[in-house]
């Protein structure tokens, strides 16, 4: 009898899968999971695998708190095959490369307006930078202002994976944005499509129809636009661990600083793989289907070891060491299966994250302005928990600016 190993992934948080994959033969995990069986691989072959639907599907894998919490229910992460393609190709159209240049843009002038605020005081790095992302892609997706979109997007990513009062908090949180922006989406839809439509992520997503033509309700509406803001405002994780890094690495900080894009990429790049974010993602299989030798039956859970892949030392040199020259170099360019902080594979077709790039690039230029910052690291607890799913800084990178 296979036991479960619900215990020790709360237990253990993020080294739970790397550590059971080190004492597997072959570094594949036969276990389970809330009394489901459940199978850990790494790898990008295992990526592969992952991401073909013939052998790993989405629906009905998302575990609920996570949709009431992170998702959203009836997002886009529930979905496969056609609805799925259908739907994503409405985040796709929104994440296109002058798109992604104006959220940027709107987040930089956010950033150095804060920033004039922040000296002579000691801040967090962490709730600083999230009331900066809040306030920029608020206005890149065209809603009103609220003081409270930024404090509860942090809350869904913070309580998804917990008990107790961080799950509450998350599920209070994402119940009043998703009904503050459901009856905004209806008003909008009240007064008709305009003539010529402004383009915002609110028009597109309030305006989209599914693949069987029907538009999406207020509620699923505000759920995907939720899955536009929420993931933008989390990059505040990356910038708290971007100055972790700084203080950890100061040498990179002159380079950063010199506003570079290829450098600013490739510490971006690095900070995303070195640094926990998710410790991995989950699937059922559809059918019975094989990987590695290894029989995997019909419903069982399918788990993609995100941290472990990305501090794997057969796919990274020194794989604990952070590197931002293993990003640079004509050959250096991330390989979708192998590099996967967000998920693998092609997001145009798949389950990857499709905001992807707008983290990339938002991070890419927030470092550049926080190594252009100067400022001073009070003493603090700098550790990192691995047993907190999100982690991040214990006390959120405090930093004193000059």
């Amino acid at each position: 009898m296979v036991r479960d190993s619900s215990a020790a992934l709360l237990l253990k948080g993020y080294a739970w899968l790397p550590d059971a994959r080190r004492h597997s033969p072959d570094g594949v995990v036969e276990t389970r999971l809330t009394g489901r069986p459940a199978f850990g691989i790494s790898g990008p072959a295992a990526a592969r695998f992952f991401y073909d639907e013939r052998h790993v599907r989405r629906a009905g894998a998302i575990p609920g708190f996570v949709q009431s919490t992170l998702f959203g229910h009836g997002a886009v992460h529930t979905l496969d095959g056609l609805a799925h393609r259908h739907r994503k190709a409405m985040f796709l159209a929104l994440f296109t490369t002058d798109r992604i240049a104006d959220l940027v843009g709107h987040t930089g002038a956010a950033w150095d307006a804060a920033a004039l605020g922040w000296r002579g005081r000691p801040i967090s790095l962490f709730e600083s930078s999230a009331r900066v992302l809040a306030e920029g892609v608020a206005r890149w997706v065209g809603l009103p202002p609220d003081d409270a979109i930024g404090p509860d997007c942090v809350a869904m990513v913070d309580g998804f994976a917990t008990a107790g009062p961080r799950h509450w908090r998350a599920r209070i949180a994402r119940r009043r944005q998703e009904s503050r922006l459901a009856d905004g989406i209806a008003e909008l839809r009240s007064v008709g499509r305009p003539a010529e439509p402004s383009g915002t992520a609110v028009e597109v997503v309030a305006h989209h129809r599914d693949d069987d033509g029907r538009l999406l309700t207020p509620r699923t509406a505000a759920v995907e636009l939720l899955n536009v803001v929420r993931p933008t405002i989390a990059v505040s994780w990356f910038v708290a661990f971007s100055a972790h890094a700084l203080h950890r690495w100061p040498e990179h900080r002159d380079r950063l600083r010199a506003g570079g894009p290829a450098f600013a990429e490739a510490f971006a790049h690095e900070v995303r793989r070195f640094y926990p974010f998710a410790p991995f993602v989950g699937g059922l299989a559809p059918d019975d289907v094989e990987f590695a030798g290894h029989r995997i039956p019909r419903g069982a859970m399918v788990l993609l070891d995100l941290y472990g892949q990305n501090h794997d030392p057969a796919l990274w040199k020194d794989p604990y060491w952070f590197d931002p020259d293993r990003f640079l170099g004509p050959d250096a360019a991330p390989d979708p299966y192998t590099l996967v902080p967000q998920g693998g594979g092609d997001p145009a077709t798949g389950h990857r994250c499709p905001g992807e790039p707008n983290t990339v690039a938002l991070l890419s230029d927030l470092a550049v302005r926080l190594a252009r910052l100067e400022y001073d690291v009070p003493p603090q607890n700098l550790d990192i928990p691995l047993d907190r799913i999100p982690t991040r800084p214990r006390d959120g990178m405090l930093v004193s600016c000059r």
